[in-house]
């Protein structure tokens, strides 16, 4: 039986509250001091400051005055700006292979949702929408029909919708896509941006913390949301770090809260280990899902036990890095893609993202090795393992080795 060709990851970029460039990223992830990145703000909570992962202060998005009505949306406007960087790689992709085998896969759950929101209380004030709108600005499938049609690109374009997984699943059927041969060449990642109803939908649920999320503590209270894109070129071709493997289950047990015993995600880090035909004592770092919700950690760090460790806890180095960025939601498993991106390139000595919490470990859980400030594996690493766990039980975790 022919071997699968393996798939590499040959660019990244992205926009999150880290920064809009690859060093503000990296200078942020890897400090020894808090970079404390989060804003303070009720923009999107009118007379509640929550604290938010937004995009710096100053940050400007580029106008999409090229593209019709229903494509100029801030979340369509984030993901282009984001792709700026990746545009020459993907020129010299459609240049060589053409524009049919070239692909495209984006996750998201906003697409126009902020658009919609604002036309709704116009037309509550007004009486009728205001002149411009148009419904399909807030289609899931707008930024993939948007991307792909500015990009240049004329392969599969599709949009991935399932929550919090939605990031990292793209890049699994980016992946599949390349080992079917049926593209030579994908963009993949994932986008949501920040909007009034996203903060709302989840302050409903009380899933909300009014104090900066605090990850694997007994002092947990919840999520900070946040804004963000993050995009990668992917193709069979050897690339600075390969996708090794991925693995996704669904647990089908609540709407809106994990199965507690966690055995969906232990499915999942079990199958993208075994896709990659690596042990778990070969994976260095793992990046938490780690929203700092009661239900999401308690089961997280048993199912990181279950496939780790042995006894009470587990030796491999551990972080959740939403106390930087916020939950990006859909975007969040691309964007945590792109910290094992930056983990496993230029490190020499193996310096990993801080966990930033208050380091008052639940006994009710068991004991993960969260990195402390300044520490570092004094080598490079050679496998990063990311968990995205989603809404509906949808989980996603996707393996990482340097080339």
């Amino acid at each position: 039986m022919m071997a699968r060709p393996h798939v590499f990851l040959s660019a990244a970029s992205a926009y999150s509250a880290l920064g809009l460039d690859a060093a503000t990223m990296r200078a942020h992830l890897f400090a020894a001091t808090d970079p404390a990145t989060l804003q303070w703000t009720d923009r999107y909570s009118p007379g509640r400051v929550l604290p938010l992962g937004c995009l710096p202060e100053g940050s400007e998005l580029p106008t999409l005055d090229f593209s019709p009505a229903h494509q100029r949306s801030r979340n369509n406007a984030l993901a282009w700006g984001t792709l700026q960087a990746l545009q020459g790689a993907v020129e010299q992709a459609i240049a060589r292979w053409g524009p049919t085998r070239v692909a495209l896969v984006v996750g998201t759950s906003t697409a126009g949702i902020d658009e919609g929101e604002v036309a709704a209380r116009h037309l509550h004030r007004e009486g009728h929408f205001p002149p411009g709108f148009v419904y399909p600005v807030q289609e899931m499938g707008n930024v993939a029909e948007f991307l792909a049609q500015h990009l240049g690109i004329c392969g599969p374009a599709h949009t991935i919708s399932t929550a919090c997984s939605s990031g990292a699943k793209a890049l699994a059927s980016a992946a599949r896509l390349l080992r079917a041969g049926m593209a030579d060449a994908v963009v993949a990642g994932g986008v949501d941006a920040l909007g009034r109803f996203t903060v709302g939908g989840f302050s409903a649920l009380e899933a909300v913390s009014g104090e900066r999320c605090n990850p694997l503590s007994a002092n947990r209270n919840g999520i900070n949301l946040g804004e963000a894109a993050a995009f990668f070129m992917l193709s069979r071709e050897t690339g600075p770090v390969r996708l090794a493997g991925w693995g996704e289950s669904q647990d089908a047990h609540h709407m809106s809260a994990p199965d507690p015993s966690g055995q969906g995600a232990v499915a999942a880090m079990r199958q993208a280990l075994a896709r990659a035909g690596m042990q778990p004592a070969a994976v260095d770092y793992v990046n938490l899902h780690g929203t700092a919700t009661l239900h999401n950690d308690a089961m997280e760090s048993r199912a990181v036990q279950t496939v780790f460790g042995g006894g009470l806890g587990t030796d491999v180095a551990v972080s959740s890095t939403k106390p930087l960025t916020g939950h990006a939601l859909a975007a969040a498993g691309a964007l945590e893609a792109v910290v094992a991106w930056h983990v496993l390139q230029d490190n020499p000595q193996g310096v990993l993202p801080v966990h930033w919490w208050d380091g008052a470990a639940d006994p009710a859980m068991p004991a993960l090795a969260a990195v402390a400030p300044g520490m570092q594996l004094g080598r490079a690493a050679r496998a990063v393992m990311s968990n995205s766990f989603a809404f509906g039980g949808s989980n996603s975790t996707l393996l990482f080795e340097a080339a």
